[in-house]
């Protein structure tokens, strides 16, 4: 049986030259194709996006229509099709840990939202699919402790600002120091580092952070596998090579299998000179966790 992976061709919107180039969506999915079952996200109920958001927000979302004064600070020149893509994108992820605790891994081809915040979006961030995932799962009953590893360049602020005072929820945020966003919101554990940093000093920092998280104990991992942190990336700083993102995912993958701990993985950021040079890493991260089911 193959591995399922979660995924939507409105995913992919016309942003009109913008630097997130959703075309990656596809290109990640048509990789997979032949090793992988395509799985469409539902939509998230309101109720579900209430979870994790205000209903001011939540209601300006599903019109898809933002104030001139959202849509700067989200970065995005916002639309129905873009609400939609957002909303399906929420629905990917719930999707994604759903199989996570099925079967040990959900893999989902978008998702990652992690600057969106309670009561506003910003940095392409509309709706936060981890925290509505995490917090759908707990009110179902199917998890109590929750745990958010982010390896995107970018700090989660979204996240740690919505799981703030949250007893059961860990949020470990690896990230480039001095880039956006420029005022940081606390995570359960953040390491930061400068810009240029490679990767053997990278792979040091991530195995102790690891280690925190699964300290934690969590039921469930969601994993924001940004590709971001890649030398060649026009919005990040760092120097990480293919080789070292590939060692980076396989030592979430490796702690993950080792504490039996079930992990959902989201693309998160990825900005490369050509949407194809994102989409080839992106697909190497699902591949091999891929192998996890």
């Amino acid at each position: 049986m193959k591995p399922r992976l979660i995924y939507s061709p409105r995913y992919d919107v016309d942003y009109d030259g913008h630097v997130f180039a959703t075309k990656k969506f596809s290109l990640v999915a048509e990789a997979l194709r032949p090793f992988v079952e395509i799985v469409e996200p539902p939509e998230p109920s309101r109720d579900d996006l209430l979870l994790a958001h205000g209903a001011v927000w939540v209601d300006k979302i599903l019109s898809g229509h933002l104030s001139a004064a959202d849509a700067s600070r989200l970065e995005l020149p916002f639309s129905p099709e873009i609400s939609l893509a957002h909303r399906l994108s929420v629905g990917g992820t719930i999707l994604a840990a759903r199989h996570a605790l099925e079967t040990g891994v959900g893999l989902h081809c978008g998702g990652g939202s992690h600057h969106a915040f309670r009561d506003h979006g910003e940095g392409y961030c509309a709706l936060n699919d981890i925290a509505v995932a995490i917090l759908k799962l707990r009110a179902e009953g199917k998890i109590k402790r929750a745990a958010v590893v982010d390896l995107d360049v970018h700090q989660g602020n979204g996240t740690a600002a919505i799981f703030a005072g949250d007893p059961d929820t860990f949020t470990f945020s690896m990230h480039q120091a001095d880039i956006y966003p420029e005022v940081k919101n606390r995570s359960s554990l953040d390491v930061e580092l400068l810009p240029g940093t490679g990767d053997a000093e990278y792979y040091d920092k991530l195995r102790h952070g690891l280690k925190a998280v699964m300290d934690f104990k969590p039921e469930l991992i969601v994993y924001q596998a940004g590709v971001d942190v890649w030398e060649r990336d026009q919005l990040g700083g760092l120097s990480l090579t293919e080789r070292g993102i590939l060692d980076r995912d396989t030592a979430v993958r490796e702690a993950c299998l080792l504490h039996r701990v079930p992990v959902a993985v989201t693309l998160g950021g990825g900005y490369g000179p050509a949407p194809e040079d994102t989409a080839r890493l992106h697909a190497a991260t699902l591949k091999l966790f891929a192998r996890m089911s």
